[in-house]
């Protein structure tokens, strides 16, 4: 875990075993791993689901769910205010799978999944007044999951700011995996170890 993708990228190029990126300005790939595994829990596939990104496209969760798009062929729409997107090659590199929206109700209408996280990042602090006023609207609450899909599930990567990216109502309603998703980052990062010991086995 780091900031700059920079510092993981030269980390990497000087090491002599595999690096996982824990966590970096630009992507949180090990937290996708724990979605997508809740989300196929869930449902048994993760094809012919229609899934959404409410907040701040522009962050590492935004732009891995844009890269989880194009290696799983999923249909993804990020709703997030203006000048919040994430960069435009991140949607051209999905091949028209990722669209964006400034509409959160329509971002999830009909969607089966939908997932947000905090409008201010750990070291954003001092944009935080801007980010609250940027994002007014796009809390996923009751009102905004009345537009998804009847069998939708809500993600979240936490920790949660409940009353703003996400209501408390919603976090803890029957439609949250969020959880279980918490539980499920244990287990997908030791299939991941798993794997990458194996590979140099």
């Amino acid at each position: 875990r780091t900031f700059g993708d920079d510092r993981m990228q030269r980390f990497s190029q000087y090491s002599r075993v595999p690096v996982i990126n824990g966590l970096t300005d630009g992507a949180h790939p090990v937290q996708l791993l724990a979605d997508l595994m809740t989300v196929r829990e869930e449902f048994g596939t993760l094809q012919g689901l229609r899934y959404a990104y409410v907040g701040d496209a522009s962050s590492n969760m935004g732009r891995s769910w844009c890269e989880a798009a194009k290696l799983f062929g999923f249909e993804l729409t990020l709703a997030c205010p203006e000048g919040y997107a994430p960069p435009a090659e991140d949607v051209l590199s999905a091949g028209g799978l990722v669209r964006l929206t400034r509409h959160p109700a329509e971002a999830v209408r009909d969607a089966d999944v939908v997932s947000t996280d905090v409008w201010t990042s750990m070291g954003q602090e001092a944009e935080a007044a801007k980010r609250l006023a940027a994002f007014h609207g796009f809390c996923v609450d009751d009102a905004l999951m009345s537009h998804a899909s009847k069998r939708c599930i809500v993600l979240h990567c936490l920790p949660a700011h409940r009353g703003e990216e996400i209501s408390n109502d919603v976090m803890e309603g029957a439609q949250s995996r969020i959880f279980q998703q918490g539980e499920n980052r244990m287990h997908a990062q030791k299939a991941l170890l798993e794997i990458m010991v194996n590979a140099r086995a």
